[in-house]
């Protein structure tokens, strides 16, 4: 295993700037996700009981808006980093190379230059942490909705009509 320290330089940037990236866009997407969750609360708190199923469901796909549009936000950062290095020829196809790379789609056809195709491949482990965290976070509303609305599944009430 060859660790010449020269060789290993020119990726040393990759890092420097990959980091500090993925440190900004995980603090957005926090932040982003628990002012939804501050909007959820209020819903919750704000709508009749009779109104409660249709408040869940419009809050729901609004919060899936708003998680999609926190992703799209993160990989603009990205790719104005990109443009900002030079490492993608234009805006659009940083854009589409960024989206590509934080969802790990990779099928955009652009590549970075090759100083930068480190910096791709760590904005996709931060996409693939992204979208765990949103992920995690959708899971965590739909328990809560249906906690509040009392429609846990019992084992009893299942056995019951599947047998009635």
């Amino acid at each position: 295993m060859n660790l010449d320290p020269v060789n290993m330089m020119p990726w040393s940037s990759d890092w420097l700037w990959s980091l500090p990236l993925s440190v900004v866009c995980a603090v957005i997407h926090v932040v982003g996700l628990y002012f939804i969750k501050q909007r959820f609360d209020h819903l919750l708190l704000e709508a009749a009981e009779y109104k409660m199923k249709i408040a869940a469901m419009v809050f729901m796909a609004v919060t899936i808006v708003s998680v999609t549009l926190l992703h799209g936000m993160e990989a603009t950062i990205w790719a104005a980093a990109f443009r900002w290095l030079h490492a993608l020829p234009d805006n659009k196809s940083a854009m589409l190379y960024s989206l590509n790379a934080m969802t790990t789609f990779g099928h955009s056809g652009g590549s970075l230059e090759s100083h930068w195709q480190l910096m791709g491949a760590l904005e996709a482990l931060n996409g693939l942490i992204l979208f765990g965290l949103s992920t995690a976070f959708l899971f965590a509303m739909i328990q809560e909705i249906w906690n509040r609305l009392g429609k846990r599944p019992v084992r009893g009430a299942i056995l019951a009509r599947v047998e009635a």
